[in-house]
């Protein structure tokens, strides 16, 4: 029983998934990997461009790393390598040390990442709360596209600023100098990504758009920049180890950064596997992958590789293709690597605006819109929180918005845990008003079962909830959530309540909250959860939930009669 804990601990899932794997798994990995894998490379190349390396540099990453990754981590099908996340830091950091601090930078970073995986930190990232998540995340996309709007119009500036209103500024100016040709064929990537993502899940959107907008460059000769007029290609073969110079006196300087990438990578690949888990309905081990990520971005510098942490997007493409474990990961590096062999001359034709298109798309997908409406009903706290790390992401530097961020996450859990402290004297009325949230004297019918949350649900304890859904397929038609001693709730907390109802619903599961006081009561009225579970599934006390309950089981029952 204890070396069956070791290996679960400590153990990578790649050795974990050989225990029952056979041919039939291997041929939906391989058919994954290599889907994954086309998709990977014009992203690989964008990330690193945008960043201000050279294509290949993106391209050695995403073989290097996405290989590690999937050989050492602790999720079965996360894929590894650049990612947007990292372009905006990345390209900062190029611009004040050069390209020996960035690979200085990245490998302190991974000794970070391992260091943190060693010491149990992987679950650590939770105390992070949702609001800054989203501020970070919002900042990074508006940054990441307001980079391409060169390319995809063809804009004529010789050198791009690094500050982003004297970027905007730049773009105002030279905005007469637009390419037709180039602004028509990032469009139309943009559109093709569209469409793709409408007709399937498994159309592999960034493929499609490459082939078809370098044929059409290629064929009516098009007068646009592409990867050869402006880097020359790339080149072909291994990438080549060589171990980056350290520069002592860059150490001081590049903490900070260090810092910043390793609190990205780990933020971002965690993220990922929580969506990978979801999809895959598996559960990764946190610590071996940050492990996995640390080594992976020791060793990608030695190779001329960018940062890396987990991919979403590619996780979630890797996923709809079939894989089964992180085989499928693996043969995504080494189709990349083939493509280095073997294609490399034909990736120079790729033109800019097309890469352009594609990490437009990337950065409206990773900028978490959706949930701004969510948070402006929150608190005002939350709110501000929010602006503040959204604000110093876009107009400061990442590096001061993650700082920022920590400590408001810090000074947002002492406020919050502060205010569930209270005093007041027991009286009669105060007796009598408990009676119908006892759960002592209340007849709890077969349909129905209850859980309850005790104390503050804050960012950081959040993951508990988990419990809910874990042994979904035993669950009965009806789940009741006690509220009566959850003292205070935010937006981390809330998140992962409505995550709970979304997953009982997509079982055909109702659930039933309860006794909520007032401070989450009055946070679950204004984020208008009772839209997500409907109004009379929120109850003032147990014994109405329980009469509730009643109601929709036997709802349940006449529509099971009337099927049949």
């Amino acid at each position: 029983m204890a070396r069956a804990f070791l290996e679960e601990r400590w153990l990578p899932k790649s050795v974990l998934c050989l225990r029952d794997y056979n041919l039939n798994k291997f041929t939906r990995d391989l058919i994954a990997g290599v889907t994954v894998g086309l998709v990977a490379l014009p992203l690989a190349m964008a990330f690193s461009i945008a960043s201000g390396l050279s294509p290949q540099a993106g391209i050695y990453c995403a073989i290097v790393t996405g290989f590690l990754i999937s050989l050492l981590g602790g999720s079965k099908t996360q894929i590894g390598g650049p990612t947007g996340a990292f372009v905006v830091v990345v390209a900062g950091i190029v611009a004040a040390h050069g390209v020996d601090g960035l690979f200085m930078c990245t490998v302190m970073a991974g000794v970070l990442l391992l260091a943190m995986g060693l010491a149990g930190m992987g679950s650590a990232i939770k105390f992070i709360p949702r609001p800054i998540v989203v501020g970070f995340t919002n900042g990074i996309a508006i940054l990441i596209a307001s980079t391409q709007v060169k390319d995809f119009f063809g804009l004529q500036i010789e050198k791009v600023p690094g500050v982003f209103w004297l970027r905007l500024e730049s773009f105002a100016t030279h905005f007469k100098t637009l390419n037709y040709d180039a602004t028509l064929l990032a469009v139309a990537t943009v559109v093709i990504l569209i469409v793709c993502r409408a007709v399937s899940n498994r159309v592999p959107g960034p493929i499609v758009a490459l082939v078809l907008g370098t044929v059409a460059v290629f064929v009516f000769k098009l007068p646009i920049e592409t990867i050869g007029s402006r880097f020359g290609g790339i080149p072909s073969g291994l990438p080549h180890l060589h171990i980056p110079r350290f520069h002592a006196d860059l150490i001081h300087g590049l903490l900070g950064p260090a810092v910043t990438v390793a609190m990205l990578g780990a933020i971002e690949s965690l993220m990922s596997a929580v969506v990978s888990d979801r999809m895959s309905n598996d559960h990764h081990n946190p610590n071996v992958e940050l492990m996995a990520q640390g080594v992976a971005n020791i060793a990608s510098p030695m190779f001329g590789g960018l940062p890396a942490t987990g991919a979403i997007a590619r996780t979630a493409t890797n996923i709809r293709s079939g894989a089964q474990s992180p085989i499928a990961g693996m043969i995504h590096a080494v189709t990349l690597l083939c493509v280095l062999l073997f294609a490399s001359r034909l990736v120079s034709y790729v033109p800019m605006a097309v890469l352009a298109g594609i990490l437009m798309i990337v950065s409206y997908n990773m900028g978490e819109w959706r949930e701004i409406p969510q948070l402006l009903k929150l608190t005002k706290t939350d709110i501000s929180v929010w602006l503040v790390t959204f604000a110093l992401t876009v107009f400061a530097d990442l590096t001061v918005a993650v700082e920022a961020g920590m400590i408001l996450a810090a000074l947002l859990f002492i406020s919050r845990v502060a205010a569930t402290t209270t005093v007041s004297q027991v009286t009669d009325d105060y007796i009598e008003d408990g009676r119908v949230h006892i759960l002592q004297d209340k007849d709890i019918p077969y349909y129905v079962t209850i859980f309850r949350i005790h104390g503050p649900f804050l960012f950081g304890a959040t993951d508990k909830i988990s419990v809910v859904t874990e042994n979904m397929h035993s669950l009965p038609p009806v789940v009741i959530l006690r509220l009566r001693n959850m003292t205070a709730l935010d937006a981390t907390g809330l998140f992962a309540i409505e995550e709970v109802a979304r997953a009982l619903q997509a079982t055909g599961r109702t659930l039933i909250l309860c006794g909520a006081r007032e401070q989450p009561a009055k946070l679950l009225h204004e984020a208008e959860v009772e839209e997500l579970i409907g109004k009379n599934n929120i109850c003032v006390n147990v014994q109405e939930a329980v009469r509730r309950a009643q109601d929709v089981f036997e709802r349940l029952e006449a529509n099971a009669v009337g099927a049949k």
